[in-house]
């Protein structure tokens, strides 16, 4: 994992005062954030309304993690005043690489020197957080588990990352069905926080966007006690594929290629998958839908064959680089289907080409990006009419199918990726 400058500490000075003058608080909940101007006052409200309505009687911390916001949403944060003497609030710039992972890091310093029972994260661009979020998300844990995974209702067309590859891997490889592993809002446990502060990662990509994966995947093979809460509609601040999610790409799955090599004695012998509990029950809205630029998405597509098809030919299998190569060809968007079998083989071969490739891996996994956008095109066809259930049964299915070539998978890892 590349590495920048080192922090002995996320928390800045003033941070480290109000938390000594505090002492000890029960919850600690926090909210990292960057420019979240539009909805850090809401999100703040209603978790102190959670709060105030579910745990009254626990000293509570609600902190804001932000990261050099250049809009109001420091100021916006400060200005909710929580009105309960029971909840204190503490909204800072953390110190670190810039990234969610580096928010955190400074929330989980901080619930560690109070010595918090219980611990939340939730995202900053929120729409949809209820009350009964802070209590679904905060109760498992106060009742013995160590890592809460949130169970969303989500647009079809939304989460493409997690998709088509985070829960996918995340099941196939590690054998848990947790369907949201990069889904931004979590419990955890003293004991799990002490294990993420031990690790020695916090100037590397899990400091950005990789930081959600990184701590699904870590509180599995830590052998900690998982669920998932169920918290209804995510609605948040949607983002197309085809706009803005290529550095969040990059460093999720960066992050997750990585992981493979860190925990390959764990997942190598994994067969299959397990259920793990969602607890609780939906709250909230149905999620709403939103429009996904398809034509975009196929000529990212396009452009990616006409740059990159010589490295797609050397990586992936023969008869699915043929498979690439004409859809290259189609001018009809209702007409673009990428198979299931070959989006699993291609993300697999480029797992194992990333693992041979440790000098150049991040230049390999930039050519993955195009194949990428090219699978959420074909599944804005394969989901046109679907409904919410007949959609998240097509996701099944092609989970189902990363579990079945899982032997191909091994094998492509343990040659490193040769053929």
């Amino acid at each position: 994992m590349s590495t920048a400058i080192r922090f002995s500490t996320a928390l800045r000075p003033h941070v480290r005062t109000k938390i000594e003058q505090l002492g000890t608080a029960d919850i600690v909940i926090g909210v990292p954030s960057y420019d979240s101007g539009d909805t850090i006052a809401q999100v703040v409200q209603i978790i102190i309304s959670g709060l105030d309505r579910y745990y009254r009687d626990r000293k509570a911390l609600v902190m804001v993690s932000d990261g050099g916001s250049t809009d109001d949403t420091r100021d916006l944060a400060r200005a909710i005043d929580p009105k309960s003497y029971n909840i204190e609030s503490v909204v800072t710039v953390y110190r670190g690489s810039h990234g969610k992972g580096s928010g955190l890091r400074a929330v989980f310093e901080v619930a560690s020197f109070l010595k918090a029972r219980a611990i939340a994260v939730f995202d900053s661009d929120l729409l949809s957080i209820t009350p009964e979020w802070i209590r679904n998300i905060l109760d498992p844990v106060i009742e013995g588990y160590d890592f809460v995974a949130p169970d969303y209702k989500r647009f079809k067309l939304d989460g493409t990352i997690t998709n088509t590859i985070a829960y996918n891997l995340t099941r196939a490889l590690y054998g848990k069905k947790i369907r949201q592993p990069i889904g931004g809002d979590f419990g955890v446990s003293p004991a799990l926080i002490k294990f993420y502060l031990e690790q020695d990662v916090w100037e590397t990509d899990v400091a950005k966007f990789g930081v959600d994966i990184w701590m699904t995947t870590s509180a599995i093979v830590g052998g900690f006690r998982i669920c998932q809460a169920k918290l209804g509609a995510k609605i948040h601040g949607q983002k197309d594929p085809s706009a803005d999610l290529g550095p969040m790409f990059r460093q999720v799955v960066g992050t997750t290629f990585q992981l493979m090599e860190r925990y390959e004695d764990y997942w190598l012998k994994i067969r299959r998958s397990r259920d793990v509990p969602s607890l609780g029950e939906f709250v909230g809205q149905e999620p709403p839908a939103f429009d996904i630029s398809q034509e975009n998405l196929i000529e990212y597509f396009k452009v990616g064959l006409q740059n990159f098809g010589t490295v797609w030919r050397n990586i992936i299998d023969e008869q699915d680089y043929e498979i690439v190569r004409k859809l290259g060809e189609v001018d009809s968007g209702d007409q673009f289907f990428l198979p299931i079998d070959t989006w699993v083989r291609t993300v697999y071969r480029y797992a194992g080409a990333f693992h041979a490739t440790p000098r150049q891996r991040f230049k390999v996994l930039d050519t993955l990006a195009p194949l990428y956008y090219g699978r959420v095109a074909s599944l804005v066809n394969e989901l046109r009419d679907k409904s919410p259930a007949e959609a998240e049964a097509h996701f099944e299915v092609q989970a189902e199918a990363f579990e079945r070539l899982k032997d191909y998978m091994v094998k492509i890892w343990k040659q490193k990726g040769g053929r």
